[in-house]
């Protein structure tokens, strides 16, 4: 037996272990859209304006049906994920939500999520970013407890690209193919008390 073989063979047991991936991907997407169905809900009125202004906002139509739309759909997908009911179905909507953020909020950005001045994604704009950054530091130094401010984290400029829309996305497409997982979710029991039984025929 080559070391090819063996490989393969080690790998096809692992997945008798796919759901824990299928799990988590669950567990990370919740609170995510749970937050943001909230903060939507929370401020239903102004981010009604935000949809539907052309100037400031995003200049969708119906930005009233729009709301409820991706607010049913961000709590409503939370709710499933948690469950591990419809997650199919479900991610459907949720992936329509990321595409139509990554494109009308931040397409327009670039990539990056967070503004950095190296790598294959820097942009003219990141690159102005990090110098602004710069002197933000700068001020901090001098005129503030810069220790104290970043004690727990660096001082970043967030430049709203697409790459946490388009990260989900792709979470999201994997549930679409592969569901919430075995054992960890309501699909797979439904699916294992409604599949019909087998009957031997007598001989």
């Amino acid at each position: 037996m080559n070391l090819f073989t063996r490989y393969h063979q080690w790998t096809f047991k692992t997945v008798q272990w796919d759901f824990i991936a299928l799990l988590l991907i669950r567990l990370y997407l919740i609170p995510i859209f749970w937050m943001a169905g909230m903060n939507k809900l929370t401020a239903f009125d102004s981010t009604v304006s935000w949809f539907g202004d052309p100037n400031w906002g995003l200049g969708l139509p119906f930005p009233t049906l729009m709301v409820i739309l991706a607010i049913g759909a961000e709590l409503g997908g939370a709710v499933l994920l948690s469950l591990g009911l419809w997650v199919r179905l479900i991610s459907i909507p949720l992936m329509i939500t990321m595409a139509v953020a990554a494109v009308t909020t931040h397409l327009h950005n670039g990539w990056l999520a967070i503004a950095e001045g190296t790598g294959f994604f820097a942009t003219e704009r990141t690159l102005e970013a990090t110098e602004r950054l710069a002197r933000i530091k700068s001020l901090l130094k001098e005129h503030g407890n810069y220790e104290w401010l970043t004690e727990h984290g660096n001082i970043v400029i967030l430049n709203n690209g697409i790459e946490f829309a388009v990260t989900y996305f792709v979470m999201l497409l994997v549930l679409f193919f592969y569901g919430g997982g075995r054992y960890v979710s309501a699909d797979y029991w439904l699916l294992k008390l409604t599949k019909p039984i087998k009957r031997t025929s007598d001989r």
